[in-house]
């Protein structure tokens, strides 16, 4: 008898009560929310084109009419390297009524040489220089310091933009006046690089182009990337700008939700972001990133949960999701892995191979999801990720929750992002004491 034969045999002698209690973990949350909210909602997205279209229309005749002044901001730390294709995508755009600032935070690299170069030749607007890193907020806050745009895009120093991509990322402003800050589309631009940049553009398919998507439908998005976000500038000056952090883009994203206004995600905003290459530097940005969640969510922002005169519903289970999807779910797929190796080791390799089985299906429809979404826009590089799939429940499900369980226990415990040197330790003392 083949494997194959054994799993079709396992499951067609088990019944509806019995199968839920072998994989109740994918049946109960993660094909719900996961693949069938999302096959819903996208696929809604996608049909309602025609009606989203002429809305756009009228928005972009609003923006090109109006032409508001927009400042770019890259702040930045040795990406003396990445800056050019910056630069260059910047000068191809359709919307040009832009000033770009780079601000360098105490690099080593030729950043200095290179920007002051572009400057002269009036590439860019803006050059500053932090001779003493100062951190990534304290780099953001000085570039708005100096900004005059009516709107501000935070990039990322090493992302390029498609050529659309400033037109795209504001007409959400020109289509709701109740908007405050947009986020754009970010895809892998090293995807073709290793193993691990190509798995992480497939996450990045899934995760935000395809559920950004459908948070921004929901009216629950909690969080405007730094790679790619675009912001009201007198919201950012009535916020006092970026507060260190990690995940200072889901802090700054939390505080415009609390006045009252939406976040949006404008998925034909496309930017391209260069991501680790190895397993080990990837281990160390997520586990940076994932600490974010208990500093922000469960701490400083905790009273998003808490039904006062200032309580929204969108804003609570934006709140409530994330937490429970990434905080208690993840502290549930371990106490699963504890009752299967336990009390079901009679059938331990067809529960794992099922699961396996289950979480490839649902990777690959969320592919073609994120396939469907992109149209014209899918490149051939994405298309041919098809062949890392079998990868994925892997990769999302064991290495990247164990960086994720880890990162969780370290902020719980020991409030470990206040120690992180990615952060110089000036600001996060600072920010330790006035417990930001």
């Amino acid at each position: 008898m083949t494997l194959i034969d054994e799993v079709v045999g396992f499951i067609a002698q088990k019944d509806a009560l019995e199968l839920l209690r072998y994989f109740w973990y994918f049946i109960l949350f993660d094909f719900t929310r996961y693949l069938l909210l999302d096959l819903a909602l996208i696929s809604y997205f996608i049909t309602r084109h025609g009606r989203r279209g002429r809305e756009r229309v009228v928005a972009r005749q609003r923006l090109f009419a109006q032409r508001p002044l927009v400042t770019v901001m890259a702040p930045g730390k040795n990406e003396g390297a990445h800056i050019p294709a910056l630069v260059e995508s910047l000068a191809r755009q359709t919307y040009r009524h832009v000033e770009l600032i780079v601000v360098d935070d105490g690099s080593t690299d030729d950043t200095p040489a290179i920007c002051r170069d572009l400057l002269a030749q009036g590439r860019i607007q803006g050059f500053f220089r932090n001779g003493v890193r100062g951190g990534k907020a304290s780099a953001a806050n000085l570039a708005l310091r100096y900004s005059k745009g009516e709107y501000v895009i935070h990039l990322d120093a090493d992302t390029h933009l498609a050529e659309d991509a400033v037109e795209k990322i504001l007409l959400p402003f020109f289509i709701s006046e109740r908007v405050g800050a947009v986020a754009g589309d970010v895809r892998v631009a090293n995807l073709k690089t290793s193993l691990a940049s190509g798995l992480q553009a497939i996450e990045y398919m899934k995760g935000i182009s395809v559920g950004r998507t459908v948070h921004s439908m929901l009216g629950t998005l909690r969080i405007v990337s730094g790679a790619f976000g675009a912001f009201r500038r007198d919201l950012l000056v009535r916020l006092g700008g970026w507060d260190v952090g990690p995940g200072l883009d889901g802090d700054l994203t939390m505080k415009i939700r609390k006045l009252h206004l939406d976040v949006a995600f404008e998925p034909e905003a496309i930017c391209y972001t260069n991501v680790p290459v190895s397993f080990a530097r990837l281990a160390r940005q997520r586990y940076r990133r994932d600490r974010s969640l208990i500093r922000f969510r469960t701490r400083r922002h905790v009273d998003f949960l808490v039904p006062d005169r200032n309580f929204r519903l969108r804003n609570f289970v934006s709140s409530f999701e994330n937490i429970f999807f990434n905080v208690v779910l993840d502290l549930k797929w371990w106490i699963y892995i504890v009752q299967i190796g336990l009390f079901m080791t009679a059938h331990l390799k067809l529960i794992l191979l099922v699961n396996f089985l289950l979480y490839l299906t649902s990777a690959s429809i969320q592919f073609l999801l994120s396939l469907a979404l992109y149209g014209h826009t899918a490149r051939r590089q994405e298309i041919a990720l098809v062949w890392l799939l079998p990868l994925v429940p892997i990769y999302t499900g064991y290495f990247l929750r164990i960086v994720r369980t880890y990162a969780y226990l370290m902020e719980w415990l020991f409030k470990a992002s206040y120690l992180d040197a990615w952060n110089p330790w000036k600001t996060s003392r600072v920010a330790h004491e006035e417990n930001l």
